[in-house]
């Protein structure tokens, strides 16, 4: 998987590449970084790469030129996807970041100040993704949220591709409760199904602890979850503890 990105701070993503996950998922070819600055291809001798808006109001806009000019110089002969970094777009979640993984390549085109001239989303023709309900000085950050969930899903990134499976969100519930040694700490003990050895009442237990999370945790995730098609295991389980729903 490959990753560009269009941005104006491109020390930011640099460093971030320098760690854990990303770092080894770099180092062993598994997911690779072009960084781009619009500001390379601006035709005015300062640099600049905004401007104020049109019909007047605070801020400053991102210049057409420079960005897609910046955009235009990328490799395109691949299955690739761009995506616009907006608090207009779409909610990212784990079911678009399990899309967004079966690509090429990702283009992420991260914007700044006040936002984009609208022209650039219309020309690059990119999807717009938020990650909330909320407004961040520039699109890095997202960006970063996003690459990171997508290259969790990436066949070896992980060392363990089961590990991605039981996380939360991957098919539509929250992940059940984890525990390590010791088997108590200050007055709280570890469930003792895990220290069963019983691995079917644990999965057993794990499983209708992910019903009850999310339930508690996020509602609108479970009813979702009831409304796909059940299998025969969850439809038992559900059964069994309906009282506890």
């Amino acid at each position: 998987m490959k990753f560009d990105v269009l941005t104006l701070f491109p020390e930011m993503f640099a460093q971030a590449f320098n760690y854990s996950i990303l770092k080894r998922a770099t180092e062993n070819g598994l997911i690779s970084l072009n960084l781009v600055n619009p500001r390379d291809f601006t035709l005015d001798k300062h640099k600049k790469v905004d401007d104020t808006p049109f019909g007047g109001g605070a801020g400053m806009v991102l210049m057409c030129q420079p960005f897609i000019d910046a955009y235009n110089s990328l490799d395109f002969d691949c299955d690739y996807e761009a995506v616009i970094l907006s608090p207009q777009g779409e909610k990212f979640n784990q079911s678009i970041a399990k899309e967004l993984s079966e690509r090429e390549k990702i283009i992420f085109i991260c914007g700044h100040y006040e936002g984009f001239d609208e022209r650039i989303k219309k020309i690059t023709k990119a999807r717009e993704l938020s990650i909330g309900d909320f407004v961040l000085t520039g699109g890095e950050y997202p960006a970063l949220c996003m690459i990171d969930a997508i290259s969790r899903l990436i066949e070896g990134v992980l060392g363990d591709d089961t590990s991605s499976v039981s996380d939360s969100h991957s098919d539509g519930l929250l992940e059940y409760p984890q525990y390590t040694k010791p088997r108590e700490f200050m007055g709280e003990s570890v469930p003792e199904i895990l220290l069963s050895g019983n691995h079917g009442e644990i999965e057993k237990w794990r499983r209708l602890q992910q019903f009850l999370t999310t339930n508690k945790k996020r509602p609108d995730l479970f009813k979702n979850f009831l409304k796909t098609e059940l299998n025969k295991t969850d439809k038992k389980l559900l059964r069994e503890n309906k009282h506890l729903f």
